[in-house]
């Protein structure tokens, strides 16, 4: 039943853009030819709904063969209501902002029109993609290996913490977006500016979930392993640090929205790639529906990279199975 209902919503959205007759003039749909066929916008709109169902009815399919337990099959039940609405909301959408031309164009474009970007632009749009995302790692994974590396040194040593406590504090509290002048001015390109930016506002949340793991380690733990004869290096790499993981990894999540925020900030403000500059390109000659383009693009990028991110933690953390609920 919660598949069926998961299915309708993206079915009425297609049977809609298929039979609902094109009222409003105006409205520019392209076709192109792809792999020998000729595809038009609205066929590619309603490929995409398609593949969404497939997909969802795919896994549903493989939760079944597999006899996953109840649990996995409840999550994917409880959210067949969400995934209706997002059916309908896309048939209204195709209506009022294509089909009727209600919407307030070229701000609002319709779906089908959105797809004229992916169709006609997608090359310059991977592109860009691909520059974010070497961007994004750049400054990512060096906030992240300093952050850790600065929390564990202000949760192990009181001396270090003394003075850079009072320098973590200050910087948390200052946009990463606020540095940008003095990073144009130290680094000799926009991509290592870039990646500064993106790596001070990683920096900041996983050195301060680092050094309160560190630091809430029970000494007991401590006492024993000196007990076993280890010293302080074993003490901070098998006892303080794996203590501290889940609080690290919590850090890890928030500074991966705020380093996405910065990213796409940074390439608005100067960079000669990415999402963030194809969104600025697209503003200037009013080809909003790009915008929206490069919009869905960053949703499914980020979407991702938490997957990613995620993954890892559930693996690194897979002693927590059946301890934390």
């Amino acid at each position: 039943m919660n598949l069926i209902l998961t299915l309708t919503g993206f079915i009425l959205a297609i049977l809609v853009n298929l039979f609902f007759p094109q009222v409003a003039e105006g409205v520019k749909l392209k076709s192109y030819t792809i792999g020998g066929f000729a595809i038009d916008d609205n066929l590619a709109y309603r490929l995409v709904l398609l593949a969404i169902a497939l997909y969802y009815g795919i896994y549903r399919l493989v939760l079944f063969v597999k006899k996953a337990n109840q649990e996995k099959i409840d999550k994917f039940g409880s959210r067949a209501k969400f995934r209706f609405a997002i059916g309908i909301a896309l048939a209204l959408w195709d209506l009022l902002g294509t089909k009727l031309l209600v919407l307030p164009q070229p701000f609002f474009p319709g779906p089908a029109v959105i797809m004229d970007a992916f169709l006609g632009d997608m090359a310059f749009i991977w592109k860009n993609t691909l520059y974010s995302l070497r961007l994004f790692l750049s400054g990512f994974v060096t906030g992240v290996v300093v952050g850790i590396a600065t929390g564990v040194l202000i949760g192990w040593y009181p001396r270090v913490r003394y003075w850079i406590t009072p320098v973590l504090n200050i910087s948390g509290v200052i946009p990463a977006v606020a540095w940008m002048p003095f990073a144009l001015t130290l680094f000799p390109t926009s991509f290592s500016a870039a990646t500064f930016l993106i790596a001070i506002c990683s920096w900041f949340p996983v050195a301060t979930m680092t050094a309160e793991g560190v630091q809430s380690t029970p000494k007991a733990q401590f006492e024993v392993a000196r007990t076993f004869g280890a010293g302080q290096f074993y003490q901070v790499f098998h006892v303080a640090i794996p203590h501290a993981m889940p609080r690290i990894f919590t850090g890890i999540t928030t500074a991966a929205a705020f380093s996405f925020t910065t990213l796409v900030m940074a390439e608005m403000m100067g960079q000669p790639g990415g999402l963030g500059y194809y969104i600025n390109t697209s503003k200037v000659w009013s080809a909003y529906y790009k915008v929206f383009a490069a919009i869905i693009v960053m949703a499914v990028l980020f979407t991702v990279i938490l997957k990613a991110v995620d993954a890892v933690q559930n693996y690194v953390l897979r002693w927590q199975k059946g301890v934390v609920r």
